[in-house]
């Protein structure tokens, strides 16, 4: 077990947004939270983060206290953020060089991954010459040069055509896989929470809960064919009849 969280509440002013959630990650999985917008996804990751404290509970990392402290786990949001006026490579070693780190050693760190990360040959342009696809692997690697260990993702795909979202979910699979990396991931597409995860954590309520878990026995990649099959369909049903029964309990 990498990452846990244990036990998190928290409110603003009298509205109480999360309603004692815990949560793990064991090394190398791909665990989903999904729930619909505005359930307190993004507020979990910034607890989980150390960008905002609980009310109650704690974030353990490899059983060490986190909680409220930033830099242990790489955060990515939904927009890839780059800097229009720095090329790819000043993008990727920003953390490194915020970190303290001379700007030519940062680089030369950085530079090590882009083979690894696809972007070879991508050095020296700028975020306005990628693809969509190619950015968001920029800003993956940028991500995982802020820790290594957990990544957060915030819905970092949805911006992506299908092609393109399809293609990138499929080439991070396989670099986390290589890189060693875990990650937790917010979705609140069934469809993707089913093609990447080994696990879905389900969010619902008003304050949010962990209202289902599910685990999802399936081999990787899970690629387009998948979606057609007897099995995508079965668990696609199952997270539907969960988050439908979760929305009735709540008064949705």
């Amino acid at each position: 077990m990498i990452l846990q969280a244990e036990h998190i509440s928290k409110a603003y002013g009298e509205k109480k947004v999360l309603q004692d959630i815990s949560v793990v990650l064991e090394k190398g999985e791909l665990v989903s939270l999904l729930g619909v917008s505005g359930v307190g996804k993004t507020t979990l990751f910034n607890i989980l983060s150390g960008l905002i404290m609980p009310d109650s509970g704690q974030v353990l990392l490899e059983n060490e206290d986190i909680t409220g402290k930033s830099g242990n786990l790489s955060y990515m949001l939904q927009k890839d953020l780059l800097l229009p006026h720095k090329t790819v490579l000043d993008n990727v070693a920003l953390p490194l060089i915020l970190s303290g780190m001379k700007k030519g050693d940062a680089r030369e760190k950085a530079e090590i991954y882009f083979s690894q990360f696809g972007l070879e040959g991508t050095q020296k342009k700028y975020p306005v010459q990628l693809s969509g696809g190619m950015r968001q692997r920029a800003a993956l690697l940028r991500t995982y040069m802020c820790g290594g260990r957990v990544a957060l993702l915030d819905e970092p795909f949805s911006a992506l055509d299908t092609l393109t979202r399809a293609a990138v979910q499929e080439w991070y699979l396989s670099v986390m896989e290589e890189i060693k990396l875990s990650t937790l991931f917010i979705t609140h597409d069934i469809d993707e929470a089913i093609l990447l995860s080994d696990r879905i954590y389900i969010m619902s309520g008003n304050p949010a809960e962990i209202s289902a878990e599910l685990v999802v026995d399936a081999p990787k990649p899970r690629r387009g064919e998948f979606l057609l099959s007897d099995t995508f369909i079965e668990y696609k049903r199952r997270i539907r009849k969960l988050l439908s029964d979760t929305a009735a309990l709540s008064g949705i």
